[in-house]
């Protein structure tokens, strides 16, 4: 794990990325932005009043001096805010819904991602999931040719990196989804310098069963070599004919993964968030994510019992993100 976030680390530390996080007053956001700004990996932006941002800092005993601090209540450009968010809600909001909307800390540091104020925004340890991915869905949104964002977790031990999709948004994936993913999928390899070789999963492995379910991961391959030709991409496969050679051999001979995928699209979040955790709890990688990708800007969601160390690993990789686009 360290070496991978030796890598983040060398690709952010000359960037000078802004990274937002709307939790200014939680403690573990305080700590990790505090270690972030004195190694000079990002310039951490914390969201909420000066002074009480401030005293918690001092309480436990962490310095912020490096830090940006923006308060929605006394920002001076709010009302420039205000109308570059009317204008994106494009008459779903009105200004004075506008003005009590961008009080809502995420909201208002979504909105200095948009402005390009910052270059990325981490959140979620005092938050839900869709309080941290509903602005970005509405404000930043997904990328053309994207229609939904989509949840990778890299699985790390020792030296072997993977990542594994979708395993934190979409419950029932299309095949237009699941192409999406893939594509998606395959540049957030590249961020972690995983030479993507993308698995499309199934409990079928090349025709050995039909069904609705198998049908659709075979459509979402066409779909995804149509999106990107240079893609090394194939499937249906079970997991082992795409991780084991000796399998692959006789399941998919003709392939061109070959028993050696390292990016795994799952045909549901309910098996990606399955296999994730078994890989975590039996297999003893450690779970890296999730990393929300498809958006046009990078926004990522901590879970609510992160550390201060989880924080300062995802703002290395949201400012890796903002760095790569």
């Amino acid at each position: 794990m360290s070496t991978l976030f030796d890598q983040l680390t060398d690709k952010v530390s000359s960037s000078n990325k802004k990274i937002v996080f709307p939790e200014g007053l939680d403690e573990r956001i305080l700590t990790a932005a505090s270690q972030l700004a004195s190694a000079g990996v990002v310039t951490p932006v914390l969201i909420g009043n000066e002074d009480s941002i401030n005293q918690k800092a001092e309480e436990i005993d962490v310095n912020i001096s490096s830090c940006t601090i923006l308060d929605p209540n006394q920002y001076a450009e709010f009302e420039t805010i205000v109308q570059a968010f009317v204008e994106r809600r494009k008459g779903k909001a009105t200004e004075e819904d506008a003005r009590k909307i961008l009080l809502d800390e995420n909201y208002f540091g979504t909105m200095l991602v948009y402005m390009n104020k910052a270059d990325g925004l981490v959140s979620g340890a005092a938050h839900s999931t869709a309080d941290t991915v509903r602005p970005a869905l509405q404000i930043i949104k997904t990328k053309e040719g994207i229609k939904k964002t989509s949840g990778v977790f890299v699985m790390v031990r020792g030296d072997e990196k993977y990542v594994f999709a979708d395993c934190a948004i979409n419950i029932a994936p299309d095949s237009q989804d699941l192409a999406e993913i893939a594509v998606e999928s395959a540049v957030t390899a590249k961020l972690f310098d995983v030479d993507p070789r993308v698995a499309m999963l199934s409990f079928s492995t090349k025709g050995s069963a039909k069904s609705e379910e198998t049908e659709r991961v075979v459509e979402a391959l066409q779909i995804a070599k149509e999106k990107d030709s240079s893609l090394v991409i194939d499937g249906e496969f079970q997991f082992d004919a795409a991780f084991v050679p000796s399998v692959a051999a006789k399941k998919s001979p003709d392939s061109e993964i070959k028993g050696d995928a390292n990016v795994f699209v799952f045909p549901s979040l309910e098996a990606g968030n399955i296999g994730y955790k078994i890989a975590q709890r039996l297999g003893g990688f450690e779970a890296v994510g999730p990393i929300l990708q498809g958006l046009n800007k990078p926004v990522n969601d901590l879970s609510r019992g992160c550390s201060s160390e989880d924080v300062y690993n995802l703002a290395l990789i949201t400012a890796a993100q903002a760095v790569a686009e």
